[in-house]
């Protein structure tokens, strides 16, 4: 006994458990259907019609054929529900592949199914593996790195994209190694970062931190690649000065720019196309808001900096490393959530403290020393509180050094 095709929602491709039919006519599952319409689509799952009338009449009739067919065969059916369930997704999942790399297949068509994986990738990976099994992700990434991308397909692109990444987690990263067989396909998503929409640039930045971070072989060529890349490394770079207009891509680009810069074999090239101007500037307006994710990746990331003397140099004649300095006194409680923030906002003003006298008489009277004392009362890691140890016996022996530093020292000696 095998599942009737016309029990299933054709969006979950399950057991219909809510039927409810739209003005074409078309069956769904009630919360299928509520999901999808929520999500800002208006048009038929299945005929790709637009609904002009987005009422549900439920589908009584539907729902007791249903139930009379469980009854029926009540001690049989869960026997037949995987392999009859598996047999029909398999033959859902190679329809919507067809569409997606069918060349009569219209844009609109192929939105359409994007949508749709986009729903079935919800499920990963206790259900719908199917989609990963049967290569979708190699097929989303071509669709996204097709040379002669235009404006009108970018929402194609941004769709695909979001899909791949709902993917890559379970599938194998090596899918990604197009970009370095093919050289148009790696040019294209070099345009993409410079040109690309803001959901399209958050993306890919996404798409770099997994490949960086990644320590299998699969992506290692990727890597380095995208690390010894001029332009891929200015777009970065670039998206921190987004600040004002897209938060949400001045963090992907802060997130990208760590993911390189924790090896050291990208870090120079970053400092080289002029990340810590930009990264200072990034933490002065950055302290406003109170973000303990960003702050804390964005102080990581200064301190990886700091840790070359190129970086030490271009930090103490930057114009605002005053302001930087006042910012990281802040941001030692700001992130005092995440203790990995808290410590890197340390580090970055052991290093400066270490570096100049005026560093440390700026850090003073920015009320460092009261920011580390809290520190130290709070719940933070043993090895955040003993770095603000050895902070404050740096300042201690630097105003031993010069008398003349800001007097309210003193309070604290």
């Amino acid at each position: 006994m095998a599942i009737p095709e016309f029990f299933k929602c054709p969006i979950s491709l399950e057991l219909l458990s809510d039927p409810v039919t739209l003005s074409t006519g078309q069956t769904y599952d009630r919360s299928s259907i509520e999901k999808w319409l929520s999500a800002g689509n208006f048009t038929c799952p299945v005929t790709m019609q637009k609904l002009h009338d987005l009422s549900m009449v439920p589908n009584h009739t539907l729902r007791h054929l249903i139930d009379q067919w469980l009854l029926k065969d009540n001690h049989h059916h869960h026997h037949f529900l995987d392999d009859e369930h598996d047999y029909g997704a398999s033959k859902n999942l190679m329809f919507l592949k067809n569409v997606l790399e069918s060349k009569d297949s219209t844009l609109e068509q192929k939105m359409q199914v994007l949508e749709r994986v986009r729903f079935l990738s919800k499920d990963l990976p206790w259900k719908n593996e199917g989609l990963i099994q049967m290569g979708f992700l190699s097929l989303l990434l071509k669709l996204v790195f097709v040379p002669k991308n235009t404006q009108e397909i970018m929402g194609l692109v941004e769709k695909s994209l979001n899909c791949a990444l709902k993917l890559m987690p379970f599938c194998y990263l090596g899918d990604l190694n197009m970009l370095l067989l093919e050289d148009s396909k790696f040019e294209n998503f070099k345009l993409l970062l410079q040109q690309g929409s803001n959901l399209v640039k958050i993306s890919l930045c996404n798409i770099i931190e997994m490949v960086c971070l990644q320590s299998s072989l699969a992506t290692k060529e990727l890597a380095t690649k995208i690390g010894n890349d001029t332009k891929i490394l200015q777009c970065l770079i670039s998206y921190l000065n987004d600040f004002d207009q897209d938060f949400e891509l001045s963090k992907a680009g802060i997130k990208g720019i760590l993911s390189l810069i924790t090896s050291s074999k990208y870090r120079e090239n970053m400092v080289k196309q002029g990340l810590v101007g930009s990264l200072m500037t990034y933490i002065v307006e950055l302290v406003e808001r109170k973000d303990k994710e960003v702050g804390s990746k964005a102080t990581k990331a200064l301190e990886l900096v700091l840790e070359l003397e190129k970086g030490k140099e271009e930090f103490m004649v930057n114009e605002v490393s005053k302001e930087v300095i006042k910012a990281l006194t802040k941001m030692v409680f700001i992130v005092s959530g995440d203790d990995e923030g808290s410590e890197s906002a340390v580090n970055c003003l052991m290093v400066l403290c270490n570096e100049s006298m005026e560093m440390s008489e700026e850090a003073i009277c920015g009320g460092i020393l009261t920011q580390l004392l809290l520190l130290l009362q709070s719940q933070c890691s043993g090895r955040a509180k003993t770095r603000a140890r050895m902070l404050l016996k740096l300042l201690r022996s630097m105003w031993a050094k010069g008398p003349n530093m800001c007097c309210s020292v003193l309070d604290y000696f």
